[in-house]
């Protein structure tokens, strides 16, 4: 599978969790019209860049009410510059890819790809006529595991393992919270939480490697700062910018919240 700007993948082992928790009607914490930007620096070559990621929708893809998420990336040096730029089709009501695009330019490659998922077959397509099966009926492409952890119920010592993902080589996936600190940015100051995921990821780190972010304690859950390997200038840190959040009102439902459904192993 293509990756973009960061390899992350996830799903979660059962636990105990109150049963009135289950089954609730709850909002995400991410809706159409939310934009989050960062500033993206790499220590090679002193890159330097930006990053979009953004929320729209809904629209109708094969009788679901989808939220599309974007993501956006242009990092270089002068006038030595690479973009990427990926896309995800998601129902809300159960946090499945529907389908997930990517599109890679660099100075030495270019790559694209194209992904149609069918959750309740628990199988998917490719573009260039490739298939195959998922280890779950609520798969999860790269991008839209970055939302999904915004799900999660963080707190203290929490462990996740997951097997989400939609390459099924790239499971599972160790999500860890290891703390809890402050940043100021040029979008605020914000406390929350850090969390370490542990990847398997071929392209960006070689096999398994750590992805790193700090999330916001509070309704929104913000990733603030996220640490990981981009195409070209390697590692780089993306540091929030600017935030535009949902309207009043544009609430994506989400009918069995996974991160409680789905609970913590510790």
């Amino acid at each position: 599978m293509s990756r973009p700007f960061s390899a992350v993948t996830l799903s979660v082992l059962l636990t105990l969790v109150p049963q009135s928790a289950v089954g609730q009607a709850t909002c995400l914490p991410f809706g159409p019209g939310e934009q989050l930007r960062y500033t993206v620096k790499a220590a090679k070559l002193g890159a330097r860049g930006n990053l979009v990621m953004s929320v729209a929708g809904p629209e109708n893809l094969r009788g679901h009410q989808a939220i599309v998420l974007r993501s956006e990336a242009s990092v270089g040096v002068g006038f030595i510059k690479g973009s990427d730029k990926s896309a995800s089709w998601v129902d809300p009501v159960r946090l499945a890819t529907l389908r997930y695009t990517q599109r890679e330019r660099h100075v030495v490659s270019r790559s694209s790809d194209s992904v149609e998922v069918f959750p309740d077959e628990r199988r998917w397509e490719r573009s260039d006529g490739r298939k195959g099966e998922t280890l779950t009926d609520d798969p999860l492409d790269v991008l839209s595991y970055i939302y999904f952890l915004r799900t999660l119920p963080l707190a203290s010592g929490s462990t996740w393992t997951l097997n989400r993902h939609l390459d099924t080589e790239r499971n599972p996936t160790i999500v860890t919270v290891v703390g809890f600190d402050s940043l100021e940015t040029r979008a605020g100051r914000f406390a929350g939480w850090k969390v370490e995921m542990h990847v398997r990821d071929q392209d960006h780190y070689g096999g398994d490697g750590t992805l790193k972010l700090l999330i916001s304690d509070d309704e929104r859950r913000l990733p603030v700062r996220i640490e990981s390997v981009m195409p070209i200038v390697g590692a780089a840190v993306m540091t929030l910018d600017a935030v535009v959040l949902a309207p009043a009102g544009r609430c994506s439902p989400q009918g069995t919240r996974q991160g409680v459904r789905q609970g913590i192993s510790k």
